[in-house]
């Protein structure tokens, strides 16, 4: 079977609104198409559908997100903290809690067409923790998954080494995806301090460059990123 094809786009350094707004345009792009092929009674197969996929990475300025199920007490400093930090701040339409994006954090955004795939939110975030995983297990990094918590963990079980090194959250519309997740690989770490990192308290949160005391080339991150995505969700990602 031929494999689907995600076009891709690395948006290099984008304000977080500039990104929000992008993402969200290509997902009401797909919803329109949905429901002008659903309006009709006949039975279409999801794979005819005229929907595209879309992977975007990007970097972003300094930023607190906040998810839909988000609580203010989990950001620890006030506004006027956060202009003299040079932090924006941004309440979303994702799940999940308060994260930061910032330098050196690489940032994706799948905007997938799940219809296409399977209908199964829960399932789909399993698959982007997969990629990351995967992704880490290239820098030796053993990686997983904490139960009932969202997102990429290293030593999940051992109480008090729980650290988080990917963040997830993600917004869907007739079964159309946004939003996404952010890995740290060489991030400065200090941002989580001024905020409950995903509402988790007395958790910490890593980065590659923290785990392997060293820098790693973001490029280099991406390319595995890339090719991790492409196993995982069993498609081609193109560029024209």
């Amino acid at each position: 079977m031929e494999k689907q094809a995600v076009h891709f786009q690395d948006l290099g350094k984008m304000d977080y609104q500039s990104a929000w707004d992008y993402q969200e345009k290509l997902l009401q792009d797909n919803v329109k198409l949905k429901s002008m092929v659903h309006s009709s009674d006949e039975k279409v197969d999801p794979l005819q559908l005229p929907t595209q996929h879309h992977l975007l990475l990007v970097e972003h300025p300094p930023v607190y997100t906040l998810g839909k199920s988000g609580k203010m007490e989990h950001v620890l400093i006030n506004e006027q903290e956060r202009t003299e930090k040079g932090i924006q701040f941004f309440q979303t339409n994702r799940g999940g809690d308060i994260t930061f994006h910032g330098p050196a954090q690489i940032v994706g955004y799948p905007i997938l067409d799940l219809e296409k795939f399977y209908t199964d939110i829960g399932r789909y975030l399993r698959e982007l923790e997969e990629v990351i995983i995967l992704t880490l297990a290239d820098y030796g990094i053993v990686a997983g998954r904490s139960a009932g918590e969202t997102g990429v963990w290293i030593d999940a079980f051992i109480k008090g080494k729980e650290r988080k090194i990917c963040a997830m959250g993600v917004r869907c519309s007739r079964w159309v995806t946004m939003h996404g997740f952010a890995l740290n690989v060489n991030t400065d770490l200090n941002y989580f301090n001024y905020i409950i990192p995903c509402g988790i308290q007395n958790k910490k949160v890593t980065s590659i460059k923290e785990e392997l005391g060293r820098e790693v080339d973001f490029e280099e991150v991406k390319s595995k990123l890339k090719k991790n995505f492409e196993k995982v969700f069993n498609v081609e990602l193109t560029t024209a």
